[in-house]
């Protein structure tokens, strides 16, 4: 199983609040927000450098800035959304694309309703973005659909993963680095995660 933990003491912290049942929307989605802002600092912490000359107030001299790939930001619908603005706030020049899948409540299988993605996304780095990695289903199938748009560079972050989904996802596509805030113990019989925080969407728009 391959996984890259964040514990930084400021996330854990926060993911416990989220964890807390009592915590209400509005505070579950600016915690969302900050956690994502957190994480992506570290997700982004490989992104290549190239020497470029500046001129200080004090003098010229070469010095490091972005050489790579621009970066893109695709959210898993709907709950991703959530994320979308902590890391923007890091990288406010990535793009967007969106990705709908749901899980059927009879087969616990992903069903894909909706891909739109930037037409330049072939040239990006990819951080695909779900608070929950569960089963894994919707992940694989998501980054099965950027793949198909002929991107190679893709990393994924959540916030809290089950060990079933980590093997999925490594199974399914072992080339993309998994990126939680936590690892939680297991799945129950209804597929979510346990302890969990529920269900993401759910708590992130006030919708039960």
């Amino acid at each position: 199983m391959h996984i890259n933990v964040i514990n930084h003491p400021l996330i854990t912290h926060k993911v416990s609040m989220m964890r807390d049942k009592n915590t209400n929307p509005k505070d579950f989605r600016q915690l969302l927000k900050e956690i994502s802002l957190l994480m992506a600092y570290e997700v982004t912490r490989d992104l290549p450098l190239k020497d470029v000359e500046i001129e200080t107030p004090i003098q010229k001299c070469v010095s490091k800035m972005l050489g790579g790939r621009s970066i893109g930001i695709v959210p898993i619908l709907r709950a991703g959304l959530g994320m979308v603005d902590g890391v923007l706030e890091l990288v406010p020049s990535a793009k967007i694309g969106h990705i709908g899948c749901y899980r059927d409540p009879e087969t616990l299988q992903p069903v894909e309703y909706y891909c739109k993605l930037p037409v330049d996304v072939d040239q990006r780095t990819v951080i695909v973005v779900d608070p929950m990695l569960a089963t894994g289903g919707s992940a694989s199938m998501a980054i099965d659909f950027i793949k198909k748009r002929g991107v190679t560079d893709i990393k994924f972050m959540c916030l809290i993963a089950a060990p079933e989904g980590v093997c999925a996802l490594n199974k399914a596509h072992p080339d993309v680095p998994i990126y939680t805030a936590a690892l939680d113990e297991k799945l129950n019989d209804h597929a979510y995660i346990v302890p969990g925080l529920g269900d993401a969407g759910d708590r992130l728009f006030g919708t039960k």
